[in-house]
Order: structure tokens, then sequence, then C-alpha cells
């Protein structure tokens, strides 16, 4: 299960570097207009995946993070952004490296952004950020095809078509 897992996270890591890339050669205008998307933007919608995930990977480390909202903006400009989210995605390969099978179908409880208090397994609560990054990554590389015409591809199997060598995701 850790493999399953371990891809993931290097996928995770790798097509944020070509949304990321995409992202930053769009025109100040166009990154940051207000597309009709659910968090507006491109700028909007790349803050929400990060603030997702350090909820989560803070949830799952016990540094707890908590948001004020689900739109929060944490950086209001791309370059910090970009570098945040470098960070995090070398933290979250970090963190998932450092589980064990045992862990990883242990109880995690946390307390929901309403909060509410829940309870499940870690490897299912991996699966939902690992789904949730999916999902709204999905919606940039919407906006960069309406925007540019021409997203990067980043299907799964275009990453994983060789063994987890660090310096292939960078």
């Amino acid at each position: 299960m850790k493999d399953q897992f371990r891809r993931l996270a290097y996928y995770n890591k790798w097509a944020n570097g070509r949304i990321y890339a995409a992202a930053g050669a769009l025109d100040r205008e166009d990154y940051f207009a207000d597309r009709r998307a659910f968090f507006k933007s491109v700028h909007g919608t790349l803050n929400h995946i990060m603030a997702i995930d350090k909820l989560w990977f803070g949830r799952f480390t016990g540094n707890l993070y908590a948001i004020p909202s689900l739109d929060v903006i944490l950086h209001d400009n791309f370059e910090d952004l970009h570098a945040s989210r470098i960070t995090l995605d070398d933290h979250i390969v970090d963190v998932i490296e450092g589980m064990d099978e045992a862990s990883l179908t242990g109880i995690l409880r946390w307390i929901t952004t309403e909060g509410e208090p829940y309870t499940s397994t870690l490897d299912r609560a991996l699966t939902q950020i690992f789904n949730h990054q999916t999902h709204h990554r999905g919606q940039v590389h919407t906006l960069l095809s309406q925007l540019t015409g021409d997203a990067p591809p980043i299907d799964f199997f275009l990453c994983m078509n060789h063994d987890f060598k660090e310096e292939d995701y960078k």
C-alpha cells in the first residue's frame, strides 16, 4: 500500500511542477482574473489546493494547520505561492516516505473545518487528499487550456513510466 501512496506523492510533485510552469507563463491579468471557476482564478484555485494540503498534512503529522476559509489566499503573488508549493510537495514526499504499512491502516481522528470530530483510517484520508489535489489541479488545467489553448499533459502514466528517482521529479 505504501508504494501506491509513494507514487501519488511523486505524481503530485511532478504534476504541480508542470502546472506551475504553465501558470507562471501566464500574464498577470489572466493569472488573477475571475474565470468563474469555483475558486475564481488560477491563483485562487492554486491557493485552495495549497491550503487544503497544509490542512490535511498537518493532521497527518500532528502539526495542525487551521484555515480561516476554503478560499483563503495564503500567498498573494505567484512567486511566493510557487516557492511554498515546492516546499510543501517535498514535505508530502517526506511524510509518505516516513510512513510504514501498519500506520497506513491505522485510525486517524481529527476535527473537521465545521468543528465536528471525525474518524477514519489514514489510507482513506490520504486517498481523499490525493483525489482532492487531482480534482482541483484538473480545474487549473482546464483554465490553462482555455487561456492558452495548450496546457501541459499531466497524465499519471507520463510520470510513472520509470522507477522513482528524486531527480526525475524536479
